[in-house]
């Protein structure tokens, strides 16, 4: 089965940080773009960031200078640090690899819950 898996996430206080990490199949890792998602309740899924296999990132405006995106292609996993969070930040997180265009293995998710 190819899927990503995700970990990471938790309760942390407004202002801290957490690390998510995904885990991707070594067979798509290389030739895909990787991406985080994340879902609130009631709203949309939308896109926080994503990185391509050459390195290029691309963030979503409301967490660009708060969150990072990176991977580790020895481990073949990417990673979400996310710095000073804020409420809003609360939502599912979802690893998302796509290696090829309309194609997409999700993670299961992981909650990241973010306290004021």
């Amino acid at each position: 089965q190819v899927q990503p898996v995700e970990s990471g996430g938790g309760l942390v206080q407004a202002g801290g940080s957490l690390r998510l990490s995904c885990v991707i199949p070594r067979g798509i890792f290389s030739v895909s773009v990787i991406a985080w998602y994340r879902q609130a309740p009631g709203k949309e899924r939308e896109l926080v960031a994503r990185i391509i296999s050459g390195g290029s990132t691309d963030y979503a405006d409301s967490v660009k200078g708060r969150f990072t995106i990176s991977r580790d292609n020895a481990k073949n996993t990417v990673y979400l640090q996310m710095n000073s969070l804020k409420s809003e930040d609360t939502a599912a997180y979802y690893c998302a690899a796509s290696p090829t265009k309309g194609l997409n293995y999700w993670g299961q998710g992981t909650q990241v819950t973010v306290s004021s």
